[in-house]
Formats: structure tokens, C-alpha cells, sequence
């Protein structure tokens, strides 16, 4: 009885120290990325530490993918110069980088049609609560798998420019 009692407090103990290790904060200790680009017509992001590539992913864009994001609910994602200016570690679509969207130019062109540019555009991971996704389905940001915004988050630091190409 003492050993299958000693078994089940192992049992436990080894499935409580299991959990402990799914946490979606992962480290990161290889070379800084010094750019992120993504390219809306390959689907694909890249980060880059100056002119090496350190990882690709297949990426999902807004639910209009082509051209340049204008005005709040077109449903693309922008094109241009930006940078990874904040984080959200309690983000609805698992983890997410914010994308310095609109610049000044983007406002400026919204405001001189009389709209509004829009923002809140990230770098995320797949909706925390249940969906059917298609293919370019966001509002207009980046999506990627849960398990790779985990290494994107630990690898990209606020600050990164990225630049976003049709």
C-alpha cells in the first residue's frame, strides 16, 4: 500500500512540474533581429539579423490583403516603414507585437479624405477563444501559429523596424 501511495505522489508531483514548462514566455539568446519584414504577396514574414535570415514564417493578413491600409475597417495591412513600438503578453489573439501604425503620412492622407487611418495593428497569434480561420482573416494585422508568435515575441524586441511590402 506505502508503494502505490508513493507511486501516485510521484505520478503527481512529475504532472505538476510538467505544467510548469508550457508557458508561452520562451527565451531567446541567438543573434538580435535587427529587421522584420513582410512580404503581403509571399504570406511570409522574416526576421533578419542585418542582412541573415534567422526564421520564416507563413503569415495570414488582413481580411483585403492588397494595397496599402488607409482608412479604420478596410481590412488591409499597411505597407511601409514602421516599427515594433509594444507588447501584449494578455493579447486576445495569444501574444502580440504592435506596429507603429498610422506614421504621420498615413494620418495625413486619412484626415485629408476625411476618415480616419485606423491602428491596433499587430503582430499576433492565432484568436484565444474558438474560431474557424480562413485564409487572411484578421482586421488587418499579421497572424501566425501560437507556437511561432512564442519565438517571435521572445525574439523581437520593441524598437525593431519592420518594413511591410505588397
Amino acid at each position: 500500500m506505502k508503494l502505490k501511495r508513493r507511486f501516485v505522489v510521484m505520478a503527481g508531483l512529475c504532472a505538476l512540474s510538467a505544467c510548469g514548462t508550457n508557458s508561452k514566455f520562451r527565451s531567446y539568446r541567438g543573434p538580435e533581429v535587427t529587421r522584420v519584414i513582410v512580404n503581403k504577396g509571399e504570406r511570409e514574414m522574416y526576421l533578419l539579423h542585418h542582412n541573415k535570415l534567422l526564421k520564416r514564417y507563413k503569415v495570414d493578413l488582413g481580411f483585403a490583403p492588397a494595397g496599402h491600409k488607409q482608412f479604420e475597417g478596410d481590412g488591409r495591412t499597411p505597407e511601409g516603414e514602421y516599427v515594433i513600438d509594444r507588447r501584449n503578453p494578455n493579447s486576445s489573439f495569444h501574444l502580440s507585437l504592435g506596429i507603429s501604425y498610422p506614421n504621420e503620412a498615413d494620418i495625413a492622407y486619412a484626415e485629408a479624405m476625411g476618415e480616419t487611418p485606423g491602428g491596433d495593428i499587430f503582430i499576433h497569434g492565432e484568436p484565444n477563444a474558438l474560431a474557424v480561420l480562413s485564409r487572411d482573416w484578421t482586421a488587418g494585422c499579421i497572424s501566425v501559429k501560437n507556437r511561432e508568435m512564442e519565438d517571435v515575441y521572445a525574439m523581437v524586441r520593441d524598437g525593431t523596424p519592420i518594413t511591410l511590402t505588397a
